[in-house]
């Protein structure tokens, strides 16, 4: 039996993935789940983000979905690791879960010609160092500088990511992780609700540093993959289906989904405290 790709977020972040991966692989079916009820992860806890993560992960596999992307740092950065060594090999060895964080580090370095690259992200993602780690796997002679910018998702989650309470924070940032490393040329975006605040990172970053966003980056990946795995593309449902879930209210999703993902959508609600 045939299923989609479950495509997860604590929000609406990972619209902004899922946005591009349907545009390189449109062919397939997709389920997005924000679990905005809880959000945001970025300040939680370890065992909170795991616990969160494996709880949605679980549901995705009830709906029959082979394979499931965190379209999420934190959870990505949190709870993806124990999840595919833990809990899958019980629960569901013959399913996937992949994060946003390896897929970016594994080609970071190919934008870099100092060296020096520059990652904004959460203030979870930031204390998880997932990104200093995984991109020293691939470019053991990069140095990674991190600036938390803990004000940037709830700016976007309030519709204020154009205005001016925006600059004073996006400046500030961008100011902070350049002081700490001038010579940064290339800056990774390690949050999926960032991209909405490009137009003001791009104002306030010279003009000779590489600006990175996840989505594009995990769309090829997930095509490399699918290519390199067709046990698991075989299992994949191809009628061009999307269909989206939020743990909150779906009107006020629906409201907001529109600015990440680029069109409408019209969501369904679940409660996960009955468990899918």
């Amino acid at each position: 039996m045939q299923g989609s790709i479950g495509v997860f977020d604590s929000g609406y972040g990972g619209l902004t993935v899922l946005k591009e991966i349907v545009a390189k692989l449109p062919q397939y079916d997709y389920i997005y789940l924000g679990d905005n009820s809880r959000a945001p992860y970025g300040n939680r806890s370890f065992e909170t983000v795991y616990h969160y993560t494996l709880q949605c992960v679980e549901w995705f596999f009830k709906q029959g979905c082979p394979l499931v992307i965190l379209a999420c740092n934190t959870a990505s950065a949190k709870a993806l690791r124990t999840i595919q060594q833990n809990d899958l090999p019980k629960i569901a060895p013959d399913k996937r879960v992949l994060g946003v964080i390896r897929p970016t580090t594994e080609v970071v370095g190919e934008y870099s010609k100092t060296k020096k690259v520059g990652v904004l992200a959460t203030n979870g993602t930031v204390q998880s160092n997932s990104y200093v780690i995984e991109i020293e796997k691939f470019f053991p002679d990069i140095k990674v500088t991190q600036e938390a910018c803990p004000m940037w998702v709830p700016l976007v989650e309030n519709n204020e990511h154009e205005g001016h309470g925006a600059d004073f924070f996006i400046k500030k940032n961008i100011h902070q992780l350049l002081k700490k490393e001038p010579l940064i040329d290339t800056i990774l975006l390690a949050c999926t609700h960032y991209p909405l605040l490009i137009k003001k990172i791009i104002e306030y970053t010279p003009v000779d540093i590489t600006i990175l966003t996840q989505g594009e980056i995990v769309a090829n990946s997930l095509a490399d993959y699918l290519h390199r795995h067709p046990e698991i593309e075989t299992r994949l449902a191809k009628n061009n289906n999307r269909v989206f879930y939020t743990t909150d209210d779906t009107l006020d999703f629906d409201k907001h989904a529109a600015a990440f993902y680029g069109e409408q959508v019209s969501s369904n609600h679940v409660d996960l405290s009955e468990r899918g």
